[in-house]
């Protein structure tokens, strides 16, 4: 295999499946800084996430809005854990069902679901503008949020008419030890790595504002270093 990346050092700021793309990573040549950003964390009282699976159930959702592979696995797996797994596929096999990237639409139909769409960007706000156009005035959306709350996304649905049911599955987390990050962070302020890769949004947030980092120690340097970011499609 052609080692393309020889000579480059990345930074990998993944949590799951992050030792995947290293090994990748590395077998193209590249030295690779594990530094994890963010730390999927189930929720701990699945409370919300009962009510809103029987919400889905007791009012079918007209559009299922799946955000994440994780995220529809785990909601999936819960509803199985109260037996409530086949309810609940039977009212989503009849939802206009978009998925927002590959991991969920691989999400989906290993479920035996089918997808109508997806957006080019995997952008909530394309999802957004897509449902609006297509029109959502009456019509109820199960929303599965991936990691917290987007209100953005809701109000906007809210104000085309829609009744959106949140589903949360998990939270984010900052990483259980913050000293890779920090040291990872050093780094690319020292312009000592090439390029970084992102695997969520979320993550280049919480690079460039990790607990215990004071702004001034990351964001300037951080910004007046011309370093290319890597994110997931």
């Amino acid at each position: 295999m052609r080692e393309e990346l020889a000579g480059f050092t990345v930074g990998v700021t993944a949590d799951r499946r992050r030792d995947e793309l290293a090994a990748l990573l590395e077998r193209r040549g590249a030295r690779v800084v594990l530094a994890p950003a963010l730390r999927i964390v189930p929720l701990s009282d699945d409370t919300e996430l009962r009510e809103a699976t029987r919400a889905c159930l007791d009012q079918p959702p007209d559009i299922l809005m799946a955000n994440t592979g994780i995220g529809m696995r785990g909601w999936l797996e819960a509803a199985e854990g109260w037996g409530l797994a086949e309810p609940l596929r039977s009212v989503l096999a009849s939802s206009y069902v978009v998925a927002r990237g590959p991991k969920a639409r691989g999400a989906i139909r290993a479920a035996g679901l089918h997808d109508q769409w997806s957006p080019a960007s995997e952008s909530c706000d394309e999802v957004v503008d897509h449902l609006r156009r297509r029109g959502v005035a009456g019509q109820v959306i199960a929303m599965q949020l991936h990691g917290e709350r987007q209100p953005d996304c809701t109000l906007a649905l809210e104000a085309a008419g829609a009744t959106v049911i949140e589903v949360p599955v998990y939270r984010w987390a900052p990483p259980t030890d913050p000293a890779p990050l920090h040291r990872l962070i050093d780094l690319i302020a020292g312009r000592l790595v090439d390029a970084v890769t992102f695997t969520s949004a979320r993550r280049p947030r919480r690079c460039c504002g990790p607990p215990g980092i004071a702004p001034t120690r990351c964001c300037p340097r951080c910004a007046a270093t011309s370093w290319p970011a890597v994110s997931a499609r």
